[in-house]
């Protein structure tokens, strides 16, 4: 069966996948026809559904669906009556990968009202700018993110509300104490429309400081529905088809959670995903390749979905304990680009499993390219094919237009699944989103065969491990320095994470600092993970590009080479 015939199939025989148009922001785009106009009715959908079936689960700690539903209902009902959120108020949310970080997504979204997920490695300086950039007056924080945000809640009246382990504080308003509080035998009153803005997720841009990427209800739900119509397709035009299982080999589905759910690919393909589909969510704290094959076999786990540096110790730790992990049906990969030799070391490692890839952003609620099966195998260098049936995607030259068959452009997204804006930055939303269409700063190229594939960055990005990385504001944080005269950052190949931050840094005539001092000294304005792993320090000016900006590329050759000379390793991890 053809893409386009399985397509139409499943439209016509299952209504959730029925299509119609709508206009949103003066744009038409195809949606789906009765999907869920808003998260909450997500949720209200599963609890019947799948209500006696495991939805969370979080160490020894369970949610059936139907619980998770109350939960959900009684920390709703709880921010409006106690906290005073009212629809369209941000609520900022600053932890790990505990329960009640969805569940605290959930119950903003159920109110109208406009969850704001942190990055928990953030620094203070950071969490400050993203608070005052969201203007969120209500922040749930666990133990260390709560030490950090402390002393802004006190100087900005912030109401901080301590969760888990910031719950032993004495005299801390607690997030246990707000939820056992709340009524659970009605939703909040209000009426919640498709377009309504339902989060706020920070993401590294080019520029110094993180974007806020403003995602709406439809557009959340609009991934979702997209990724199991997906699913549900990929049988139907498998070639051979895929024998049937048996109906008492059948799993329930069970996803593995291991990527922080403050990023998209957790949240939305992830726990939204598997919300939707009535699987079983299983979280982890922090990635720990020995814990997750043992989750994996506890809780005969199906779908796993890291960075390729996961994937990669997954394969590595059950090999070495002797683990086949055979519940496994997939394992997926996004946030960065998966080394063309790990998918057929997956293939062979895990037969039963489908190895996949996935390309998105934030910008896009995740959704964006799939590829799977035995066509990644063959095509282990290409991102896939667009996401079925809501997006349209071009690759353009600098004048916007379409390119032939085989060219490079910048890759362009048109789909309803999209952002609504960047956060209060009007000037970067039109030049990011015209006419409809997203343009991503990836330059791609289209074969014959319909295989997009990702070949270079417009942007000045980093991808350590599957988080975005902004090189203006890592020069921006060096450049604080007194004895700095210039930097520049670039990234370095490493075959654990993919890239790592290397800087070269131009010293002021006089300067004592060492790469250690200037580590250090930026451990107090950046998260950890972007601090450069490598520094080159040096007393002569960078060299400068044509409009005289840092020629990153030859900084970063320059910098390489000196080590190459020296006979030192080109990283330390």
């Amino acid at each position: 069966m053809t893409p386009e015939d399985a397509q139409a199939h499943i439209a016509a025989s299952d209504p959730r996948f029925a299509l119609t148009e709508a206009v949103i922001g003066g744009v038409r785009y195809p949606v789906f026809a009765n999907a869920p106009a808003h998260l909450r009715v997500l949720l209200e959908d599963a609890a019947p559904a799948y209500g006696d079936r495991d939805a969370l689960v979080y160490q020894d700690e369970r949610w059936r669906h139907a619980e998770l539903c109350r939960e959900v209902r009684r920390v709703a009902n709880a921010l409006a009556d106690d906290l005073g959120v009212r629809q369209g108020d941000p609520v900022a949310i600053a932890m790990r990968n505990y329960p009640e970080l969805p569940i605290l997504i959930l119950a903003v979204a159920a109110l109208g009202a406009v969850a704001v997920p942190m990055n928990a490695w953030w620094s203070e300086q950071e969490l400050a700018y993203g608070l005052k950039d969201c203007g969120a007056r209500v922040v749930f924080a666990d133990g260390p993110r709560h030490q950090r945000i402390e002393k802004l809640a006190a100087d900005n009246g912030l109401t901080l509300i301590a969760v888990r382990d910031a719950e032993a504080l004495p005299g801390r308003p607690r997030y246990e104490q707000l939820r056992d509080g709340g009524r659970d035998d009605r939703w909040p009153d209000v009426t919640i429309a498709p377009d309504d803005d339902f989060a706020v997720l920070y993401s590294s841009g080019s520029t110094g400081n993180p974007k806020g990427v403003v995602l709406t209800h439809r557009g959340a739900i609009s991934a979702v529905y997209s990724w199991i119509m997906a699913r549900l397709m990929a049988p139907l035009v498998a070639d051979p088809p895929p024998p049937l299982p048996e109906p008492d080999q059948v799993q329930p589905p069970s996803f593995l959670v291991v990527t922080p759910l403050f990023h998209v690919t957790a949240l939305q393909s992830n726990f939204l995903q598997g919300l939707a589909s009535g699987a079983t969510l299983t979280l982890m704290y922090k990635w720990d390749p020995q814990e997750a094959v043992r989750l994996i076999k506890r809780e005969r786990i199906t779908r796993f979905t890291g960075v390729p540096t996961q994937s990669a110790e997954l394969m590595d730790t059950a090999r070495a304990l002797g683990e086949s992990l055979d519940t496994l049906e997939a394992i997926g990969g996004g946030g960065a680009k998966r080394p063309a030799a790990q998918v057929g070391q997956l293939a062979e490692a895990f037969p039963a499993a489908a190895i996949a890839s996935g390309w998105g952003m934030t910008e896009t609620n995740a959704l964006g390219i799939l590829i799977g099966g035995p066509d990644y195998v063959a095509h282990p260098e290409a991102a896939g094919r667009p996401t079925p049936p809501l997006q349209e995607m071009r690759i353009v030259d600098g004048d916007g237009v379409e390119v032939p068959t085989g060219e490079i452009g910048e890759l362009t997204v048109k789909s309803a699944a999209n952002m609504r804006c960047y956060l209060n930055q009007p000037e970067a939303t039109a030049d990011t989103v015209r006419d409809g269409w997203l343009y991503t700063g990836d330059l791609a190229r289209i074969d014959e065969e319909g295989l997009i594939y990702i070949v270079d960055r417009k942007k000045s990005i980093i991808i350590r491990g599957g988080e975005n990385i902004a090189c203006l504001e890592v020069e921006g944080a060096l450049h604080r320095h007194p004895d700095v005269a210039e930097a520049g950052v670039f990234p370095i190949p490493d075959e654990r994470l993919g890239e790592i931050v290397g800087a070269g840094v131009q010293l002021k005539p006089g300067a004592r600092v060492d790469e250690a001092g200037l580590q250090a000294f930026l451990a107090d304005h950046l998260a950890a993970f972007k601090i450069p792993d490598r520094l080159w320090l040096r007393s002569d000016p960078l060299p400068r590009g044509g409009t005289d900006k840092t020629d990153r590329r030859t900084l970063r050759a320059q910098c390489l080479a000196a080590d190459t000379e020296a006979g030192a390793p080109i990283n330390e991890e």
